[in-house]
């Protein structure tokens, strides 16, 4: 398989040649079944996976025993990562929600080359800062709901500067979101430390999250883009 700039997984083809060579020899492709299992809470992490196609959830176990999705994960990011802190049990569930491929290497093959590697482990560093954003903005609409419940009023004590705090983001990530807001209708107003909302559209155009979580991830690679370069991978 070739990768390049804006093919396949993104961390892998950012690389340059010679961190990318720490890791071909011990990268093999593998299928991403829908509904399997390729990570489980409790487990150690055996792989890193780098999708190249599909989607995989990441899912948090609940004290009732239900599973709650809380990221996604696609062919800008990498699913055990976390093992080059150091060995110790996954703390969350991934499941593959839609079918693709992924490039597969061994989590201590990989901790050797981060180990190694500043550019690796900056590309880690891409890959946590993205999924932090997408935990962070999928909160910022059920956030206003909440606090809705809270007080009891359409009309919010909370200004963008205290949003931005709430959700840990930038205020320019907050700007965006509230104009998307005000357009779909959800938010009627905002003035003196006031958001005035509509519950029903904003509830109903939650997902309006995804937008800005997507240019916020997008935005990441934009300021990290390097020069194309193409890594030939072996296959089983």
């Amino acid at each position: 398989m070739t990768l390049s700039s804006g093919i396949g997984n993104r961390l892998l083809a950012g690389l340059p040649a010679a961190d990318l060579d720490l890791l071909a020899p011990d990268l093999e492709m593998v299928a991403l079944d829908r509904d399997s299992v390729v990570s489980r809470a409790g487990d150690q992490t055996e792989h890193v996976l780098f999708p190249h196609s599909g989607a995989i959830s990441v899912m948090i176990d609940m004290a009732n025993g239900q599973t709650v999705a809380s990221a996604a994960i696609g062919r800008e990011g990498a699913v055990g990562t976390l093992s080059v802190l150091g060995p110790s049990p996954a703390a969350v569930t991934a499941i593959v929600r839609a079918a693709g491929t992924a490039s597969r290497i061994p989590a201590s093959r990989f901790h050797a080359a981060f180990s190694r590697s500043p550019a690796i482990r900056h590309a880690v560093q891409i890959h946590f800062k993205a999924m932090l954003i997408q935990l962070q903005i999928g909160g910022a609409c059920n956030a206003l709901l909440h606090l809705r419940d809270r007080v009891d009023h359409d009309v919010l004590p909370l200004t963008q500067e205290a949003l931005s705090q709430i959700l840990g983001v930038r205020r320019t990530t907050v700007t965006l979101l509230m104009r998307n807001l005000r357009a779909s209708g959800a938010i009627i107003s905002e003035r003196r430390g006031e958001i005035e909302i509509d519950p029903s559209r904003l509830a109903a155009v939650a997902c309006e999250c995804r937008d800005t979580m997507r240019l916020e991830i997008e935005g990441i690679f934009s300021m990290n883009a390097t020069q194309s370069r193409v890594l030939v991978l072996p296959t089983q």
